[in-house]
């Protein structure tokens, strides 16, 4: 069964402002305001690799429509059929649709200011944002795989994973990965973040600056607000119920 799920932020939708400028009479004339459709996503129930464009997208003020697919209706392989890599979550933006989270965050980073202010931050958030989707590739590894086996032993690695961008973090001194504006990567790295917490509450014990990204993600007021809704709580992290 699909079901349909409407997230509205305090903001309300996005917007569109036209303004016309009268030349002759040397002043502005604001056309309507024009009510965009919010974007939509086709998803799991389940966090998984949706988090960080939730929490983005939350942050930014922006409305965000969910259509939840049950296993069993994947399982039938109609959808799956539409998908360009045989996989969820689906994203549409317009008449644009996307396939691969990090497509997405880059697509929302590009459209709400989350890119860096040049080229040159731009391309050091796509390297930091590779991290990130190294180290989740190996905590998918761990929770799909290895979860009974090979906890503890992920866990002592773990360090050395964090260590990386807590240096990283220490050079710009911004309390951002890069520049002194929030990024797509910060948001990937912040859901990351709080599935490791989860799974390891002393995991960021060692590492003040993610500590402090952490806090400042959390203090957010739209984040909170994300945060402590029922209906983000109630959707478990991962598909296997391990965390």
């Amino acid at each position: 069964m699909t079901h349909l799920i409407f997230i509205r932020s305090n903001s309300g939708r996005r917007e569109l402002t036209s303004i016309q400028a009268g030349c002759r009479q040397r002043r502005q004339h604001t056309r309507p305001t024009l009510t965009m459709p919010p974007y939509t996503v086709t998803y799991f129930p389940v966090k998984g690799r949706l988090g960080a464009v939730k929490i983005m997208l939350a942050d930014k003020g922006q409305e965000l429509k969910e259509v939840l697919v049950s296993m069993e209706e994947w399982q039938k392989g109609d959808l799956k059929a539409t998908c360009v890599f045989g996989q969820l979550p689906k994203f549409e933006d317009g008449d644009l649709v996307l396939f691969q989270s990090n497509a997405i965050l880059r697509h929302l980073g590009r459209n709400h200011g989350a890119y860096g202010k040049d080229s040159r931050e731009a391309s050091l958030i796509d390297m930091m944002n590779d991290g990130v989707e190294d180290l989740r590739s190996k905590y998918i590894k761990l929770i799909y795989q290895e979860y009974d086996t090979g906890k503890q032993a992920y866990l002592k690695d773990l360090p050395n994973s964090l260590c990386k961008f807590e240096t990283f973090m220490a050079k710009t001194n911004s309390g951002f990965l890069v520049g002194k504006e929030v990024s797509f990567a910060d948001y990937n790295l912040f859901d990351l973040l709080l599935n490791h917490l989860v799974l390891c509450p002393k995991s960021l014990d060692n590492f003040p600056k993610l500590n402090d990204l952490v806090k400042k993600m959390s203090a957010q007021p739209k984040v909170r607000a994300l945060l402590d809704s029922e209906a983000f709580k109630k959707i478990p992290i991962n598909g296997n119920g391990k965390q």
